[in-house]
């Protein structure tokens, strides 16, 4: 199989015209077209940077007939042709017995099953090791209903929710299946191709920027789920782990709330990044862990139809190109970094939060992207030494002090949005001259429970901390020359967003396995080593492969 690169065609080329190119690239003129066997896509990604001439950008494995021409292809030295890579996954190719010959036969433990838990099950499963997963929320469906009651009732349940569940924080997003991870075995494909056999479009193996959406994921997890069960695996839910047992550096066991022992020498911890009383029960039993930076700031929503003509001019609507995203960065004069997070084009902002009394808020949408407005996080990039609470400037910081400094400002969005999970809401032009909000425009906010326009800054009363707000102040005017009416003034900024990534790190070494704590193994994003579907399947995928080897290994 031979690649071809950087194939640039008109936005509105016809497949002759693709075919066409193909020949023209591989040196074949239309009477040689016998000697092209197929290609297939592999990626398609788009230039938009001249709105009046855009262009699709194809990455095309191709099959010729003659070996010898494939060759001489090769030798050319054109950089846009090369052997295609072999992107089939491997799993480690032993078989079950070969594992439990060499050690314990207690089953490996999966606890958390959103994305990272789910590939790392899903792996285990197909060497044969009948992982054991235990969910603390509810199978997907179940929890949809909870989730669907917070949004329409306010009803809160504090284990069955956005953050917790079958298929983990994900499930309520966007669906976005791409990352900028370094991926060299090409993982990232293993988890597409997982994704498609549970029924995902296959449009999502060679899209630049693909996504599925909430619907759409809940019976593909129900799937994979399944799958998982058929080889041997066995996913509990409702199960929440409150305690572990070590033994002489080495993990032995867990502890269920309802007040059950499991032995287990190998424990996978896809906790996500919202488990704030697991990540206290670890640190109270001494498992290494250290505070990160994360980022907090708001939600903000336009048109999408804004966003749409700013990105693609008068290709806006085209069914190739979809509802328009954007990625915007800001280096504000405080020394802060203020960027976009989590863009949802064509979804709506969701009420995410885990407990009770406390707001916090997140973007989602569906397949379609079809709904009125666009939304993203605007937020603030923040360190350990902003949230230390013990007033030290020096040394170092509790792992647990992120927590708790998430927790005073999604408490205070609760006090601002007055109750009943509504969020404190405010328009970008009232924001930038300081003043409350008392009426909305025609941007409509979608977050529900609903939101409480108020003033997001005034004396003694601040959603978040000031040089947050005076970062994001700043930000605004300047993504404005970027994209034309991001400032304007009747866009909705809906508080707060402070889940961006988990506040501490499980900290691990090489062989994945906790720096302190002999078969444990902190994974995905809550152990904060992921961001976001992609990167923490592949990420359940690798420690699952290392759990393997140390099975093998005994």
């Amino acid at each position: 199989m031979l690649r071809i690169t950087d194939l640039r065609l008109p936005l509105n080329h016809t497949d002759a015209q693709l075919h066409a190119a193909v020949l023209q690239r591989l040196g074949l003129t239309p009477q040689q077209a016998e000697q092209l066997k197929g290609f297939t896509v592999f990626k398609r990604a788009h230039d938009a940077r001249k709105k009046t001439a855009m262009q699709l950008i194809y990455t095309l494995d191709c099959e010729l007939t003659d070996p010898a021409h494939e060759a001489e292809l090769l030798a050319s030295g054109d950089a846009h042709l090369r052997p295609s890579p072999d992107t089939r996954y491997k799993v480690i190719g032993h078989a079950p017995a070969d594992f439990y010959a060499q050690g314990s036969k207690k089953r490996p433990v999966v606890v958390g099953f959103g994305p990272c838990g789910l590939f790392a099950a899903l792996i285990l499963a197909q060497m044969g090791l009948r992982p054991l997963v235990l969910e603390r929320g509810r199978a997907v469906r179940d929890r949809t209903k909870d989730t669907w009651g917070l949004w329409r009732q306010g009803v809160l349940k504090p284990e069955s929710n956005v953050q917790f569940g079958e298929g983990g924080a994900g499930t309520f997003s966007d669906g976005k299946l791409y990352s900028q991870i370094s991926d060299p075995r090409h993982l990232t494909r293993k988890v597409l191709t997982e994704f498609v056999k549970a029924g995902a479009p296959e449009e999502i193996l060679f899209v630049s920027k693909p996504h599925i959406g909430t619907f759409r994921l809940v019976s593909m997890i129900e799937k994979m789920r399944a799958d998982i069960e058929a080889l041997g695996g066995e996913i509990r839910f409702e199960q929440k782990v409150v305690d572990l047992q070590i033994e002489d550096g080495a993990v032995r066991g867990l502890t269920l709330e309802t007040g059950e022992q499991i032995e287990a020498d190998h424990v996978v911890l896809a906790l996500g990044h919202s488990a704030r009383d697991t990540f206290a029960m670890l640190h109270a039993r001494g498992v290494y862990m250290e505070a990160k930076p994360f980022s907090v700031g708001f939600r903000i929503e336009h048109p999408q139809s804004l966003i749409d003509a700013a990105r693609f001019g008068p290709n806006a609507g085209n069914p190739l190109l979809g509802a328009a995203d954007y990625k915007l960065v800001h280096h504000a004069k405080n020394g802060r970094s203020v960027y976009s997070f989590c863009m949802c084009p064509g979804g709506t902002v969701v009420a995410a939060t885990s407990e009770p009394d406390r707001v916090v808020t997140n973007g989602m949408s569906q397949y379609s992207r079809a709904e009125r407005n666009a939304n993203a996080g605007i937020v603030v990039g923040i360190n350990p030494q902003d949230y230390r609470q013990d007033g030290k400037t020096e040394g170092p910081v509790n792992p647990l002090d992120g927590m708790a400094f998430q927790r005073i400002w999604e408490s205070r969005a609760f006090e601002l949005g007055e109750g009943g999970y509504r969020a404190p809401g405010a328009l970008v032009g009232d924001f930038l001259k300081r003043q409350p909000s008392t009426v909305l425009g025609e941007v409509m906010p979608s977050y529900k429970p609903g939101i409480t326009l108020t003033q997001l800054q005034e004396k003694g009363r601040t959603v978040l901390p000031p040089y947050v707000l005076e970062a994001i102040r700043e930000a605004l005017p300047a993504f404005g020359r970027q994209i034309r009416g991001f400032d304007r003034a009747d866009a909705v900024l809906t508080g707060v967003e402070t889940r961006t990534s988990s506040p501490l790190r499980l900290t691990r070494g090489r062989d994945y396995q906790s720096l302190n704590v002999r078969g444990l193994y902190p994974a995905g994003e809550g152990a904060g080593y992921a961001g976001g579907i992609m990167s923490a399947g592949v990420d359940g995928i690798e420690v699952a492969e290392a759990l393997g080897r140390a099975l093998l290994d005994g």
